[in-house]
């Protein structure tokens, strides 16, 4: 069965499925290619007659990773330049202005899309009676390759910002309500949020925000983008950043080039404590000023944006997986923790101490697990959400302390094992997400707890009443077979980067 939508740009065709009107590919920008490639997107010139909006666009340009599909394979989709394309979930084409949350999808700023299969709106739309919007944006050297020749750069944000233009201006007749939109996004996603939340250029399109393993600083966001630009010359065989040359390159060289960079940054995943992205936001002045933690206060009074901010409980645990097996030395150990601020023996001890305290296991593999992700993930996630909830916006935490069962328990609670639950589709990677009434406890209760954020900036459902976030207490609702509230979690070991961001 069709369903018949007009939209600014035209009329468009999607389908009904079971109780859902669902739309697929939709264009929210000019296709980003010719001379609009490097350029920030460009008004969609619109369509005659009546477009099909049942299939998924293209994906953005991007190389696959070989050790992410072992862990959570998915088929290949279509990609292509021309890629601005968004999906809508929707219950009711109707005036009922439910609450919209739109999807801002992870992946490093070089991975990913809003038509994965894990990111399907369906579930969380119906039981959230919410309007689900993904949507994709430029990636990598597309996406965030930073030349002042071009006269303008970060464009794969200024995607996400040309998609909440469209919600704003379109969602009310898919049933959705432009005046209460949430940005949702995970890891790069989650920066994508912190960026937005403080980017003069999205002010008045976002009215509650949900942060999914968000860094407002350290490890993501970067000034000195030269040397990632000087090696794509290097890596094409060009001498300077001639606008009109970049532009009539083939994609498969750019994204060729584009790989061998990623592939030196990431050689050593030991020498991960020094690790920046090599493609992501940049501070160029416009779109961002000032790194996002450094704004965030600032931003949070002047708005007032509802921030809902969490983590998985062991992050880095999925990196891991994804590298050569090891067994580490506490020698080992030591060695790579020469590189972070703190005091390699001063933090060790820390970490061992407080897990062997409450009868955790302290071998030297789940101390350097536990190390990186407090310092690579956790710890920035926090200091965003400190310097929100000083700006006085209503501010909550969450921390996910279920386990996959994937690997034999290896993974525990890693790093994106809260998205197939805050969607509803653990069911689609059961061996990564796990299966049976516990998880679809879970997920039901995140898919509420999310909906109910989205709709009132409160994520306090039946059951759970929900402690606001504070600097001083970093009250968390703990996620996962057993929900509750922590004060003081792993408050020893997170005391010893008091000062280092």
């Amino acid at each position: 069965m069709t369903t018949i939508i007009e939209t600014t740009l035209g009329r468009i065709q999607g389908t009904s499925e079971d109780d859902l009107h669902i739309f697929r590919g939709i264009p929210f920008a000019a296709p980003p290619v010719g001379e609009l490639r490097f350029r920030a997107p460009q008004p969609h010139p619109g369509w005659d007659g009546l477009r099909d909006a049942t299939e998924f666009g293209a994906i953005p340009l991007q190389e696959g990773m070989d050790a992410l599909d072992a862990i959570l394979p998915s088929a290949p989709q279509p990609q292509s330049e021309d890629c601005l394309f968004l999906n809508v979930w929707t219950p009711g084409i109707d005036e009922a202005a439910r609450p919209v949350m739109v999807w801002i999808y992870g992946g490093a700023f070089t991975l990913g899309s809003g038509s994965e299969p894990m990111y399907s709106g369906a579930n969380l739309s119906r039981r959230g009676d919410v309007v689900v919007v993904t949507i994709n944006y430029r990636l990598g050297v597309m996406g965030f390759l930073h030349e002042p020749a071009l006269g303008e750069t970060n464009f794969g944000m200024r995607d996400m910002v040309a998609a909440l233009r469209w919600v704003r201006e379109n969602i009310a007749n898919f049933g959705g309500d432009p005046n209460n939109v949430t940005i949702f996004g995970e890891s790069a996603g989650g920066a994508a949020v912190a960026c937005l939340l403080v980017s003069p250029e999205s002010q008045g399109l976002v009215h509650r925000a949900i942060g999914m393993s968000t860094a407002g600083d350290h490890g993501i966001l970067f000034e000195g983008t030269q040397p990632t630009t000087d090696q794509l010359y290097a890596q094409l065989g060009i001498d300077s950043g001639d606008p009109e040359l970049l532009r009539r390159l083939p994609a498969a060289d750019l994204l060729a080039a584009q790989a061998a960079i990623e592939a030196a940054a990431f050689e050593d995943l030991s020498e991960m404590w020094s690790v920046r992205l090599p493609f992501g936001p940049a501070i160029d002045g416009a779109f961002l000023t000032e790194p996002p933690l450094a704004t965030a206060a600032g931003a949070s009074a002047a708005s007032g944006i509802p921030l809902l901010s969490g983590n998985p409980d062991e992050e880095m645990k999925l990196i891991r997986a994804m590298m050569p097996p090891e067994t580490l030395s506490e020698a080992d150990v030591m060695a790579r923790l020469e590189q972070i601020p703190g005091g390699a023996e001063r933090v060790y001890e820390a970490y061992r101490s407080a897990r062997a305290d409450r009868d955790e296991s302290s071998t030297p593999d789940e101390i350097l697990d536990a190390i990186a992700s407090d310092y690579l993930e956790i710890m920035p996630s926090l200091r965003f959400a400190d310097a929100w909830a000083r700006g006085g916006a209503p501010t909550f935490g969450y921390t996910l302390d279920w386990k996959s069962p994937m690997n034999d328990g290896a993974l525990g609670s890693c790093h994106a094992l809260d998205i197939p639950f805050a969607f509803g589709n653990h069911r689609v990677a059961p061996d990564f997400a796990g299966s049976g009434p516990e998880a679809d406890e879970l997920a039901n209760t995140m898919m509420d707890v999310w909906a109910r954020f989205a709709r009132t900036g409160n994520p306090s459902i039946e059951g759970l009443k929900w402690q606001p976030y504070e600097p001083e207490a970093r009250a968390q609702m703990m996620l996962g077979p057993h929900p509750r509230i922590e004060t003081e979690w792993r408050a020893t070991e997170r005391a010893v980067w008091d000062g280092v961001f």
